[in-house]
């Protein structure tokens, strides 16, 4: 679709088609996201998820912004009241699912952050394994500057990347965070000059797709595992992890690159 809701457009590239370009589509809106677009991008990543075929997803903004939050301002026009109770029963499954599925599934995740990134859009960015934005970019937390609080993950993404105190600027003060900020706290993984972000961010997703991408998910889960468990209920996590591993053509190929004093060539299996 692509009416005032916007879309979220989605290609296949890379070697095999294996990497899943996804870019939220509404550029006159700064890529705000409509209910439509939110709902494409659960349907997507669900899919996604367990697409065997696919060894990575990178997400990106068409125009000049990487994504202005949800689109509060359209769909809360209506004049009638919603019933009480809605943010809960619906919130669940749409935005707070998109943020979920981001930093939950078991294929690398990066984005691509030009612009703004507000609200949904920064928590987007903070649950992705990597981000990389341009140098201009700006990170930002709206929601008391709006009269509500938090949502979509900010409350837990924010002190366990960059710590309490500036999760407090962010979160309570509504502190707006440069791209070279954002990269100095912890919350991305690197800032670039605006004319390098297509470039740096294909190679980074490029890389990450030719890994021994069964491995890179089992460790991204374990990471994910680790953030709320003792050392002890990591270490058997990782067991767990490591066992299935080791059961991959990957780990095999692994091995006798090593051997061979070689480059892998890894396949995701």
């Amino acid at each position: 679709m692509h009416d005032d809701a916007g879309s979220v457009r989605q290609q296949r590239t890379g070697d095999d088609a294996a990497i899943l370009h996804l870019t939220l589509n509404r550029p006159d809106r700064r890529n705000s996201l409509s209910h439509s677009m939110i709902d494409e991008l659960v349907t997507i990543l669900t899919a996604a998820a367990s697409d065997d075929s696919l060894r990575a997803v990178l997400l990106d903004g068409e125009g000049g912004d990487f994504c202005a939050g949800a689109d509060w301002v359209t769909t809360n026009s209506d004049a009638r009241r919603p019933r009480p109770g809605a943010l809960t029963r619906r919130i669940p499954h749409t935005a707070n699912r998109v943020v979920e599925l981001v930093a939950t599934i078991q294929l690398p995740v990066v984005c691509a952050v030009a612009g703004w990134a507000v609200g949904l859009g920064c928590n987007l960015a903070l649950a992705a394994d990597f981000t990389v934005a341009a140098s201009d970019a700006t990170l930002w937390e709206p929601f008391v500057d709006r009269g509500f609080s938090p949502d979509s993950g900010a409350t837990w993404l924010l002190p366990r990347l960059a710590g309490v105190a500036r999760a407090k600027r962010m979160l309570l003060l509504g502190d707006k965070v440069s791209a070279a900020d954002a990269a100095d706290w912890g919350l991305i993984h690197q800032a670039v000059a605006p004319g390098d972000l297509e470039a740096a961010s294909e190679d980074l997703v490029c890389r990450l797709a030719a890994g021994p991408t069964v491995a890179i998910g089992l460790a991204k889960q374990a990471i994910n595992y680790g953030m709320n468990a003792t050392l002890t209920q990591s270490m058997a996590h990782e067991l767990s992890s490591l066992e299935l591993s080791c059961r991959t053509t990957d780990f095999k190929e692994g091995l006798a690159a090593f051997r061979d004093r070689r480059d892998p060539d890894f396949h995701g299996r």
